[in-house]
């Protein structure tokens, strides 16, 4: 079960996070967000996966991106189309594609991806693009019949733990996790994940 803590900008804090047991790293190279990195951070991790953050970007702008951050995978929030996906895909970048779920039949948007996108990631619809720190309802997924793996993000806390546990999907693969473990935008708080992220992982993998 993947673990990966988004948002990330302040070196110190970005080796604080590398310690608590997350698996990816997620930067944002989106200008209308609080948590935007304008350059490279001053430290990148090291044991992590590391995942770049897109809203319409550019096919230069994110190969630049790719290079500079030592992305391992570009996850992408705007009106990227499955041929922009396969592009990325086909210069050996590991795509993640968002969608914002507000019935089932948003679901249906992403069987066109599923051939070009290595993960989806479930999110909560909100004004403009990123995380609106709620969550969407998870019984839209009992209707998920895709082959690929998601994410599931929006608005999980230190209090989603008991959810998290209950919820149940044969392609879920991990959980995204920002503003919920926030001291302010981009800085989190590394004793809360720590604890998080330990708690979840026990109770998931011994039930």
């Amino acid at each position: 079960m993947i673990v990966k803590v988004c948002g990330m900008r302040e070196a110190e804090n970005i080796r604080q996070v590398e310690q608590t047991g997350a698996d990816w790293m997620g930067f944002i190279d989106y200008e209308g967000s609080p948590r935007y990195v304008a350059g490279v951070p001053e430290y990148l991790p090291e044991s992590v996966q590391k995942v770049g953050v897109f809203v319409n970007a550019s096919l230069s702008q994110i190969r630049e991106r790719v290079a500079a951050w030592q992305l391992d995978y570009i996850q992408l929030h705007g009106k990227e189309s499955p041929e922009f996906c396969r592009e990325m895909q086909q210069t050996g970048i590991r795509v993640i594609k968002a969608f914002a779920l507000r019935t089932p039949d948003d679901l249906l948007t992403t069987e066109s991806y599923a051939a070009c996108c290595d993960y989806f990631l479930f999110d909560t619809p909100c004004n403009g693009y990123g995380g609106s720190g709620k969550s969407f309802d998870w019984e839209i997924l009992t209707h998920y019949q895709g082959e690929t793996p998601f994410l599931l993000s929006g608005g999980l806390k230190p209090e989603s733990l008991d959810a998290l546990l209950k919820f149940s999907h044969s392609r879920w693969a991990g959980i995204d996790l920002n503003s919920g473990f926030e001291q302010a935008p981009g800085l989190k708080d590394a004793a809360a994940l720590s604890d998080f992220i330990y708690s979840f992982k026990q109770n998931k993998y011994n039930l």
